[in-house]
């Protein structure tokens, strides 16, 4: 029996697995970066399809990052700005092994695959350039893309995914691209080591909120250093030590 520690079960299960990865030499970290949320906490708008991948206004929240060197190079573009919001854009993905991503972010096709004709948002060439792991219910072939990318399709659950994601990452850390229901897992879970949020001054009212419902003090996090960036807060929040 574990000790009482004021921690969720769930919390003392992660801390524990993140042990068990440390006493096997496993540095690694689980990171959200780069996680536009409004004002108000959304993470996502409403009514998420094709047309609208973040859902309605969703796009709202990631107007620092559009502007970025980072972006525009991502997309093959030159220019770009070079201020605190790129920094922190680029941040996001240095020391990156493999990311983990919840179903809705690779597309908007939902029950069973019908086919394996969908290939995720981004064309040939997916911005990842390592493993990522999709969660889902529905079982799929990997999938291997221009330029380094593989989707791996994970019926297992969150720890699953976790897992093969740190072994896949060879050391390096691990990036949970979101949405927003597959953050709140990995945050209830225990299993997030840092996250990072762009506050954009955008009030969305409806939509996926972030931390509704969630106790972040009782889960173990606390709240790192925050930066303004040109048209962002930068916030952190981190596992206690």
């Amino acid at each position: 029996m574990m000790p009482d520690s004021g921690l969720s079960d769930k919390t003392q299960r992660g801390s524990v697995f993140r042990g068990t990865l440390w006493y096997l030499g496993v540095m690694a970290k689980l990171r959200v970066q780069s996680f536009g949320v409004s004002l108000d906490g959304f993470g996502a708008g409403t009514d998420q399809s094709l047309e609208h991948p973040l859902g309605k206004r969703g796009p709202e929240l990631m107007e620092w990052f559009f502007p970025t060197r980072r972006f525009q190079a991502m997309y093959g573009q030159g220019g770009g700005e070079n201020g605190t919001d790129n920094g922190m854009a680029e941040q996001g993905f240095a020391g990156i092994g493999a990311w983990i991503l919840g179903r809705n972010m690779f597309g908007p096709v939902r029950g069973p695959w019908p086919d394996d004709s969908w290939k995720g948002w981004w064309g040939d060439e997916p911005p990842y350039h390592a493993p990522v792991f999709v969660l889902t219910h529905h079982r799929r072939a990997p999938l291997p893309m221009a330029g380094g990318t593989e989707f791996h399709f994970v019926t297992g659950g969150i720890r699953d995914a976790y897992e093969r994601a740190m072994e896949a990452a060879g050391g390096l850390d691990v990036r949970v691209g979101g949405g927003v229901s597959t953050v709140r897992q990995y945050l209830e879970a225990g299993l997030l080591d840092e996250l990072h949020l762009a506050v954009r001054p955008v009030l969305l009212g409806r939509g996926e909120n972030l931390f509704q419902g969630l106790d972040l003090d009782a889960l173990g996090y606390e709240c790192g250093p925050f930066v303004p960036g040109e048209r962002a807060v930068h916030m952190f929040l981190r596992q206690r030590a």
